[in-house]
């Protein structure tokens, strides 16, 4: 029969873990059985680097905590030697346990979950292929940033040659008044032209010198 002192560490445990895969978004389960000191330190600084917690769980415990957040479907996978990975990236958790799977068969996949849904070893698998949310971010602020980046570029060019962009404005709008100027100009010059003087009719007859 276990202590008071036990059975309140236990739920202490419990208690930590049902918080902690609340609040996260995406977790994946492992049997880590068959791996090497050296390969485990690999993958836990692999899952370190990608900002993903990875811990080793007590089974028993574990499904207490998936029990009260509604993760029952989780009991089946919960034996043998497991380790969970969490993490606020939906994709970081998948993507490094499915990369690091390839070259070392001896770490398996059960099972995860992604926003409070449970989700397969497939899943888990074309998840894994999906770009991660840094990258996709970097994609999304390049495109923003391209018509921003060209408008820049023309800007420095202005200044590179020595015109300001608001005086490179003005001379734009000065070159086009002249041009609007010249057509009323020159029709202002035929309608105050005089008219040519006509010719007599007659000429005077020359004085004869008597």
């Amino acid at each position: 029969m276990p202590s008071a002192k036990v059975l309140e560490q236990k739920k202490t445990v419990v208690a930590e873990l049902t918080e902690k895969m609340q609040n996260a978004t995406a977790g994946v389960f492992v049997d880590y059985r068959g791996l090497t000191v050296e390969e485990d330190t690999n993958l836990r600084v692999k899952l370190r680097e990608a900002g993903v917690e990875y811990k080793v769980v007590k089974n028993t415990l574990t499904r207490f905590a998936a029990n009260q957040i509604g993760y029952e479907a989780l009991d089946p996978i919960l034996n043998g030697p497991t380790a969970l990975a969490l993490s606020d990236d939906p994709v970081a958790p998948a993507k490094v346990l499915a990369e690091f799977a390839k070259t070392n068969p001896n770490l398996e996949i059960k099972a995860g979950f992604l926003d409070g849904s449970i989700i397969s070893i497939e899943e888990i698998t074309k998840l894994a292929a999906t770009p991660s949310r840094d990258t996709l971010i970097a994609k999304i602020m390049g495109s923003l940033n391209a018509p921003i980046s060209n408008l820049a570029r023309t800007l420095q060019a202005l200044v590179d040659g020595g015109v300001e962009p608001a005086e490179a404005a003005a001379k734009k709008a000065g070159e086009a008044a002249p041009a609007e100027e010249a057509a009323p100009a020159a029709e202002a010059a035929v309608e105050e032209a005089p008219a040519a003087e006509e010719a007599p009719a007659e000429a005077p007859a020359e004085e004869t010198a008597e």
